[in-house]
């Protein structure tokens, strides 16, 4: 009997060493390629709030976490460290998409399942980038902001899609222009490499939770631009903050009335 998307995503989710994980991940990715892994949505859903880490790096308020600086070799290492969480954060975000909702098309699965292969590869180039650097993942302090969305938003697969790929991760479209430029300038040759790859797959990763929230809102009979405004307000206003990129997030599958409604709340329409 073959083994289900959502055991396996579930187990990939759960498993706290980084290494062991991406192996997993890929393993999974080998699998569904393969054939070998079936949509059985039985099975237990691992629980929101428990997802596979390690012990470090320490999780501290984002209001406690200094500010990271890209010049000098200590500041550049944390703020690349600050980069490699959020790959970390991203790789179980997918398993989580993949094991929490078992009622979705074949596609959407296949879907989830390159976008955590794809964050598992950002993750091990900035690990080792960062291993370069004389550092490793846990040797700065970190926020737990990005998964605390995906708990906010356990409980509805539309209202995950709308926030945790089209907010959260879509800042990553808005500002890393930005920091490929600094990171050029300080001829940090490497992370500007390294970035310039997760930027163009971040766009497609939007565009997969874009793809998702609009199938979601045909289904429940909801217009996408209206619904996706009454989540920003009523949940993620205070996320929305310049700069915006208009360009990149086209691409990634926002509408036009959206990206005129996120312009005006960000007040940035010159990206």
């Amino acid at each position: 009997m073959l083994e289900s998307v959502a055991v396996t995503a579930a187990q990939c989710l759960a498993e706290a060493d980084p290494l062991t994980k991406v192996a997993r991940v890929a393993q999974m990715a080998t699998d569904w390629a393969a054939n070998n892994l079936s949509l059985d949505a039985s099975g237990r859903i691992h629980p929101v709030d428990e997802p596979g880490r390690p012990l470090r790096p320490l999780l501290v308020d984002p209001k406690d976490v200094p500010r990271r600086k890209i010049t000098g070799v200590h500041g550049h290492a944390a703020f690349i460290h600050a980069v490699v969480h959020i790959e970390f954060n991203a790789i179980n975000l997918a398993c989580d998409a993949l094991q929490r909702f078992r009622d979705m098309p074949r596609e959407y699965y296949g879907d989830w399942i390159n976008v955590a292969k794809e964050e598992s590869e950002h993750f091990c180039l900035l690990k080792d980038y960062l291993h370069d650097l004389g550092y490793a993942y846990g040797d700065f302090e970190a926020h737990n902001g990005l998964w605390e969305m995906a708990v906010s938003t356990a409980d509805d697969a539309l209202t995950r899609m709308a926030l945790v790929p089209r907010v959260l991760e879509a800042r990553g479209l808005d500002v890393t222009p930005g920091m490929i430029e600094r990171l050029r300038q300080s001829d940090h040759t490497r992370a500007v490499e390294i970035l310039e790859i997760i930027y163009r797959d971040e766009v497609g990763h939007v565009e997969v939770g874009s793809r998702w929230f609009n199938y979601l809102c045909a289904q429940q009979g909801r217009n996408p631009d209206s619904t996706f405004q009454y989540l920003i307000e009523t949940h993620a206003a205070a996320k929305l903050c310049p700069p915006f990129n208009r360009e990149a997030r086209g691409r990634a599958g926002f509408s036009e009335i959206e990206l005129d409604y996120l312009a005006e709340r960000i007040g940035w329409r010159n990206k």
